[in-house]
């Protein structure tokens, strides 16, 4: 019964598409295997169930995830690699972008990608040319739970040495909510202003909340 029912996800994706697969049909084609007690399609149902999401799961802690029937070091791999894969895939992704601005959808994917799953905060940075092209992107401060400390002038350096016209800030909250703090803001504020005399644009801020992201642009702040 196990054999067939992992066969079904592959099928359906073979005749209707792979976007029509449902998050539990998906996770069955990584799997492909479920345990004793449950066939794939059923331990796909329950993982997803007990983490809450797909997003839970991915970004679930090593030893939260052994503690799982039928999860393993083999299994564990496969799931983080799940993550990494995609990680890639969007930092690959939005370095291809002609103008990551005009594609605000990628931007957010990529965002998601990177720092949603981060258990401290981060602070990123996207850096953009005269056409808004990225240039590169780093993580240029790490901190705790709730809090990290961002230096503008670090951020004006490293623009300098790519010669950077634009920025785009980014950074996590663990705690999932995405809604600015009045840190933010202010942060926000002196980073724009250190880059000003640089006559470096900072054209928005966004937060990464759990499957939320806010941005200061389209909130009018910027």
């Amino acid at each position: 019964m196990e054999a067939i029912e992992s066969v079904l996800p592959r099928e359906k994706m073979q005749v209707d598409g792979i976007e029509t697969l449902s998050d539990v049909e998906l996770l069955a084609l990584f799997l492909r295997t479920g345990t004793r007690r449950f066939n794939v399609l059923s331990y796909a149902e329950y993982l997803l169930t007990h983490f809450g999401s797909l997003h839970g799961l991915l970004s679930a802690r090593e030893t939260d995830l052994l503690k799982i029937e039928g999860i393993g070091i083999a299994k564990y791999a496969q799931l983080k690699g799940i993550a990494e894969l995609a990680r890639r895939y969007f930092n690959v992704r939005l370095m291809i972008l002609d103008n990551p601005l005009s594609s605000p959808d990628i931007t957010r994917e990529f965002l998601q990608s990177q720092l949603a799953h981060e258990e401290r905060e981060i602070f990123l940075v996207i850096f953009l040319d005269n056409k808004n092209r990225v240039l590169k992107h780093c993580r240029l401060f790490s901190g705790t739970l709730s809090h990290v400390e961002v230096h503008p002038r670090e951020i004006v350096r490293e623009a300098i040495k790519v010669n950077a016209a634009g920025l785009i800030l980014a950074h996590n909250h663990p705690s999932g909510s995405a809604q600015p703090s009045k840190a933010d803001r202010i942060i926000t504020e002196r980073v724009i202003k250190c880059c000003n005399f640089m006559e470096i644009s900072v054209l928005d801020h966004l937060i990464v909340g759990k499957g939320e992201i806010v941005s200061f642009a389209e909130l009018g702040w910027i």
